[in-house]
């Protein structure tokens, strides 16, 4: 666990960036206010991302191609039933691009197995506490040394 400043936060966004490939799904579980997106811009701008990074609650999928690695920022806050996610097609990007997907409890208990879990929880000195699961496909990948801000 790491306990995280928001420019940490961003810093371990970037730190994430730099281990990322094609293929690879980041589901980033925590309540409004956790810094999930504060995280995300941190990965986009290690990635090259220059513009705005907006949360995409209300467009659900927010690609970014013009990067190293193509990004599709999800946000599955307003889905109510897993077979929304079929029309959406998330699975798409992960030919050549990566997935980063909040509020991966929406999309039902069995999808991307092989995904790194990273949950935020706001903590009472207004740090965020960072915990993740593991999967085998991020084993010696992550976690790497505590990111500096």
């Amino acid at each position: 666990m790491w306990l995280l400043t928001e420019p940490e936060m961003a810093a371990a966004g970037r730190a994430l960036a730099a281990v990322m490939r094609p293929g690879d799904v980041i589901a980033l579980a925590g309540p409004l206010g956790a810094g999930k997106t504060t995280l995300v811009r941190g990965l986009l701008a290690a990635l090259g991302h220059e513009g705005d990074v907006p949360s995409p609650t209300f467009a659900i999928v927010q690609p970014y191609e013009a990067l190293r690695l193509p990004v599709h920022h999800a946000d599955l806050y307003r889905i109510e039933d897993t077979a929304e996610l079929e029309e959406i097609g998330l699975d798409d990007v992960l030919f050549d691009g990566a997935l980063v997907v909040e509020w991966p409890e929406h999309a039902g208990p069995g999808a991307w197995p092989q995904a790194l879990h990273l949950s935020l929880e706001v903590m009472p000195d207004g740090r965020r506490a960072l915990t993740w699961g593991l999967p085998e496909t991020w084993e010696g990948r992550w976690p790497p040394p505590l990111p500096a801000s």
